[in-house]
C-alpha cells in the first residue's frame, strides 16, 4: 500500500492514540477517527482504522480481561447485533459526513441525560430495558457507520455504575467482539482490503507504546477523576463531530 508522508504519520499517531485509549482512557480513541479522515478518503479511513482498533482491543483484553462484567455484555448483545445489521445495510447509501452532526448531537444529548440522572437521582433509568436496548442499538449503528461508539458506550457503562477496573474490562471485551464483527461488513463494501489489513501491522509498534503509556497512567488516576475525564472526552468528541 503506497502512502505519502502525511498518511504514514497519521497511521502512527492513530496507533499511539488507540493504544493509550484502549488501555488507559476509553473515549479518547475517538480522536483517531478525524485523524484518519484527514489523511484518507472518509469511507476508506473507517475500514483502515478498524484493524488498528482491534490491535488495541486485543491488548486491552490481555490487560483487563479478568475484570469484565459479563452480565453487562450479554444483556447488550441482541440490540448491538441489530444495530450492526441495520448500519451494514445503510452503508450502501450513507456517507460519514451525513452522520457526523447527528452523532455529535446524540452524544451531547446523552451527556445531558447522564447529568440529569445524577442531579435528580434517576438511578432506575440506566437499568430500564428501553435504555439498555436503545444504547446497545445505537452503539452497534454508530460503531459501524463511523467507529464512533466510544463516547456512547462510555456514557452507558458509567451510567450502569461500573467501577474503573470493571469499566476497562467490560469496555475491552465489548469492542473486541464488535470490531471483529464489523470486518466482514467492511470487506463486503470494499472498505477493508488485504492491503488495509497489512497496514495495521505497521501501526503495531505505536499501538504497543500507547498501550504501555495507558497501563502506566490508569492506576495513577482515581475513579472519580477517571469518570470525569471520560465524560470530558465524550463532550469534546461531540463538539468535534458537530462542528469539526
Amino acid at each position: 500500500m503506497n502512502l505519502d508522508t502525511g498518511q504514514w504519520g497519521a497511521v502512527l499517531v492513530v496507533g499511539l492514540v488507540t493504544g493509550f485509549a484502549k488501555c488507559g482512557l476509553p473515549g479518547a480513541g475517538i480522536l483517531a477517527v478525524p485523524v484518519m479522515a484527514l489523511a484518507f478518503p472518509a469511507r476508506q479511513s473507517v475500514g483502515l482504522l478498524t484493524p488498528i482498533l482491534i490491535l488495541g482491543d486485543v491488548l486491552a483484553v490481555a490487560s483487563y480481561r479478568h475484570h469484565a462484567d459479563w452480565s453487562q455484555l450479554v444483556r447488550l448483545l441482541p440490540s448491538v447485533a441489530a444495530g450492526l445489521a441495520v448500519a451494514g445495510v445503510a452503508l450502501g447509501a450513507l456517507r460519514d459526513q451525513h452522520m457526523q452532526p447527528l452523532l455529535g448531537g446524540l452524544v451531547l444529548g446523552l451527556l445531558v441525560m447522564d447529568w440529569l440522572r445524577q442531579r435528580f437521582g434517576w438511578e432506575h433509568v440506566p437499568h430500564h430495558p428501553v435504555f439498555v436496548n436503545g444504547m446497545g442499538f445505537l452503539g452497534g449503528v454508530t460503531t459501524t457507520l463511523g467507529n464512533a461508539a466510544g463516547p456512547i458506550m462510555s456514557i452507558y457503562f458509567l451510567a450502569r455504575g461500573l467501577d474503573k477496573q470493571a469499566f476497562m474490562g467490560t469496555f475491552a471485551w465489548y469492542f473486541l467482539v464488535v470490531n471483529v464483527a464489523k470486518i466482514p461488513i467492511y470487506w463486503y463494501w470494499g472498505m477493508t482490503t488485504p492491503a488495509g489489513l497489512g497496514l495495521c501491522l505497521y501501526a503495531l509498534p505505536a499501538v504497543l507504546v500507547g498501550a504501555l503509556a495507558g497501563r502506566w497512567w490508569l492506576p495513577r488516576v482515581n475513579s472519580a477523576r477517571f469518570a470525569q475525564l471520560v465524560r470530558v472526552m465524550a463532550a469534546v468528541t461531540a463538539v468535534r463531530l458537530m462542528w469539526g
